[in-house]
């Protein structure tokens, strides 16, 4: 599916609140509702919307500790729904170089930081190395 303008134009609104009504983006895009409604639908149903979501505040949740990992394995594949799944566990990335995957991860304090760790490595054994990064500062972050 090509994106034109007008897709452009909705897709930005959608993205700073995907609960915004319909009769409103007919407003700030100048487009009709039921067009509106009909390009929202399709760019469901092509898959260029996978879902609508919410962005909470790390804080206020208990999970402003964030952690970058980067993960080297062996020739086996050693990331299964477990990790997947884990709570802890935002993003997974294949990426190129000497590391095979990145991880970011987001925790309440350094204490259930390490003991995921500890965890991540003693359950899998294929992994070589791992590198982690704290996040210091938070400067920009999208869903």
């Amino acid at each position: 599916m090509e994106i034109d303008n007008k897709d452009e134009k909705i897709i930005e609104i959608l993205k700073e609140d995907s609960r915004e009504p319909i009769r409103e983006i007919a407003k700030k895009t100048k487009i009709r509702p039921s067009t509106v409604h009909q390009r929202i639908r399709k760019l469901i149903e092509d898959k260029v919307i996978e879902k609508f979501t919410i962005k909470l505040d790390n804080k206020a949740v208990g999970e402003n500790f964030i952690v970058f990992m980067l993960v080297k394995g062996g020739t086996t594949e050693y990331i299964d729904n477990k990790i997947l799944q884990n709570k802890h566990v935002k993003e997974v990335f294949g990426v190129t170089g000497e590391y095979d995957m990145l991880i970011k991860l987001k925790f309440e304090n350094v204490d259930e930081f390490h003991e995921f760790v500890l965890n991540f490595r003693k359950d899998k054994k294929e992994i070589q190395s791992t590198l982690t990064m704290v996040v210091t500062a938070n400067l920009k972050e999208e869903i």
